[in-house]
């Protein structure tokens, strides 16, 4: 394999760039086992009073994340997340205004290997998501697992995150004075299996709790297209009914998270890492569904729902693909 390495004399913003893009990938792929295994290694040092207040910290603080978490102002401004938006670029589009009155249920599509576009867009203000949508404050969904975590937990709620099951989303949609946006990646970690550059299949067919949630809500569901999202990164070829799909699948059962065999670009070097390629991403936010809110909806009103929702985000894809280079003949394709 030849392997290209990057010019010594890249520009310094290039530089901070790659770095912020990096620390991201890590962060999410070691981070979270990193802070688990010094919350455990303090314990048995001088330091060991650190785990002990941190764990009763823990015990009093445990149903803030599934009460709309604890953001940070100075955490979803951090420059580093300005250098990670312009590295690929990231493109926050809006198409039509939300009321800052109600609240909201956002459905991003696709997945992608790690969902970049959900969080520069959602999770950090480098997009400028309150200069678009002023009153709105976004949460994003992420599993419950992750806030098991100690000192991660806290790391992710700083961003605007919460734990995905019914108890957190209904606290977010609940909210009384409006102005909640829960943004909900629905394909889930399975459908990263299927990211890879060109796709747009989206695991979506049967996925309806999300539809389920709006109605006993009665809360207006966007579709949002993340364009570029599956360009980021290589797979190795996985195709449904292989061996290596049927034993990501296994893993995943077990885990609770897929394990796609991702790779990119290397830090130093252009031809192989974990560092995504440089592809822009422009995330186009689609216009609200109004939803007639009724307690126990029927399967009947949860399937009108959902094919209304479906209608819209291909519209929202065939409006938009063309300024992003998709050809005519793709189409989104749902499983």
């Amino acid at each position: 394999m030849k392997v290209e390495f990057a010019p010594l004399s890249l520009p310094l913003e290039r530089r901070l760039q790659t770095a912020s893009v990096a620390q991201w990938v890590f962060s999410f792929l070691a981070l979270g086992l990193c802070c688990a295994a010094l919350f455990i290694y303090l314990f048995f040092t001088r330091f060991w009073l650190i785990s002990v207040l941190y764990t009763a910290w823990w015990l009093i603080d445990r149903e803030t994340p599934y009460k709309g978490g604890r953001r940070s102002h100075i955490m979803r401004n951090s420059v580093v997340w300005r250098h990670m938006r312009d590295y690929f670029p990231v493109k926050l589009v809006k198409t039509m205004e939300l009321d800052p009155r109600k609240n909201y249920l956002l459905g991003f599509h696709p997945h992608g290997v790690l969902a970049a576009g959900a969080f520069v867009n959602f999770c950090t203000e480098a997009s400028g998501f309150s200069n678009l949508f002023p009153g709105i404050t976004p949460h994003v969904m992420t599993l419950p697992m992750w806030f098991r975590l100690p000192f991660f937990r806290d790391y992710l709620m700083s961003a605007g995150l919460v734990p995905s099951d019914k108890e957190s989303a209904s606290h977010v949609l609940r909210w009384p004075e409006g102005g909640n946006l829960l943004t909900i990646v629905v394909g889930g970690a399975q459908e990263a299996l299927d990211a890879q550059p060109g796709s747009f299949i989206l695991l979506l067919r049967k996925r309806k709790g999300f539809i389920r949630l709006a109605i006993e809500h009665g809360t207006p569901l966007v579709p949002v297209f993340s364009f570029g999202e599956n360009e980021l990164f290589e797979q190795v070829s996985n195709p449904r009914g292989s061996w290596l799909r049927r034993l990501q699948y296994q893993l995943q059962q077990i885990m609770g998270i897929s394990l796609p065999l991702f790779h990119a670009r290397g830090i130093f070097q252009y031809s192989f890492g974990l560092v995504p390629y440089r592809r822009p991403i422009c995330t186009v936010v689609g216009k609200p569904i109004p939803v007639q809110r009724k307690h126990n909806p029927s399967e009947e009103d949860v399937d009108q729902l959902h094919e209304k929702y479906l209608e819209e985000l291909s519209k929202l894809f065939e409006d938009h693909k063309a300024k992003y280079n998709i050809p005519e003949d793709k189409h989104l394709e749902f499983i």
